[in-house]
């Protein structure tokens, strides 16, 4: 497997419930079968069963061991039903199942299943496919309010999201903007570094920004501590006031003491670099005319 996996944020919360009955009900060589049984399974494991209970979770026996559920998905979690944006909460009652084992505690009783896998194969096996970095191609499906689906070029269609590709709003560009359409169109296309696979939502999380040019580091390249610059007052802060000094870059001057008036937005300002932070993305200026500090 070549990507990297991210957990399901289902996970929270759930796993004192599972353990409380696991521990109830495991006592004595019942409770040596379950952990035998259980351990012999490993992650990734393609697993059938039945379906017990639903309710916050979704109860499933599990082929091989009849005597009580040990398996158990979080009736919130996406693709039960194959081509729809159904959940497990969908399920019923003595439904037949088939899962992938996402992690199993033998001591407390009870593996967590993960249906979408087996529901989807050929969509999770081209996720897991993709390696970090790896350039992804496609157009803009959507844009949301929480970030942009893109319409891969290769690989299967989503089952129900608009895209398979997915860009948060920061992976968007390096410089700030409004709104993500002050980015990127419907219909545009664009090449994406793959940076992990969302197994949540069953899409590859990409960085537009990564493929471009950064900058801050052109910035951090080009200027040297003590150089002069002129630029603009964008905002005032109680801690001074951020300049623009280069395309996209802003640069923090803290009043020095004689100051007697604060400059306002808008103003234009002489500064010298104080200082450059790479790691934070920061950049310290100084009013130009006297040593930074």
């Amino acid at each position: 497997m070549g990507g990297t996996e991210a957990a399901a944020p289902g996970d929270r919360g759930d796993r004192g419930d599972r353990g409380d009955r696991g521990d109830r009900g495991d006592r004595g060589d019942q409770g040596e079968r379950v952990r035998e049984f259980l351990a012999a399974l490993r992650v990734g494991d393609v697993v059938g069963g039945t379906v017990a209970e639903v309710s916050r979770t979704v109860s499933v026996t599990l082929d091989g061991f009849p005597a009580r559920p040990l398996g158990v998905i979080d009736s919130t979690g996406p693709f039960w039903r194959s081509g729809g944006p159904a959940t497990a909460a969908g399920a019923v009652a003595g439904e037949r199942i088939t899962a992938e084992v996402a992690d199993a505690d033998p001591d407390r009783g009870w593996v967590r299943l993960w249906p979408a896998p087996t529901e989807h194969r050929e969509l999770w096996a081209f996720l897991r496919s993709l390696g970090p970095g790896r350039t992804l191609r496609g157009a803009i499906a959507s844009i949301e309010s929480y970030g942009v689906f893109v319409a891969l070029d290769e690989g299967p269609r989503h089952p129900a999201l608009p895209g398979v590709g997915f860009i948060a709003y920061p992976e968007l560009s390096w410089l700030p903007f409004d709104t993500a359409a002050d980015v990127v169109a419907v219909g545009q296309r664009v090449s994406c570094a793959f940076l992990y696979f969302d197994t949540w939502n069953g899409e590859a999380r990409l960085s537009l920004r990564a493929t471009l040019p950064d900058p801050f580091a052109a910035f951090a390249d080009s200027v040297t501590v003590g150089q002069e610059l002129r630029g603009r007052v964008t905002k005032v802060v109680p801690f001074g006031v951020f300049v623009d000094v280069a395309d996209g870059i802003e640069g923090l001057l803290r009043p020095a003491p004689e100051q007697r008036s604060a400059p306002q937005v808008g103003d234009e300002a002489v500064v010298v670099v104080a200082g450059i932070d790479r790691e934070r993305r920061t950049v310290r200026l100084g009013a130009g005319g006297r040593p930074p500090t």
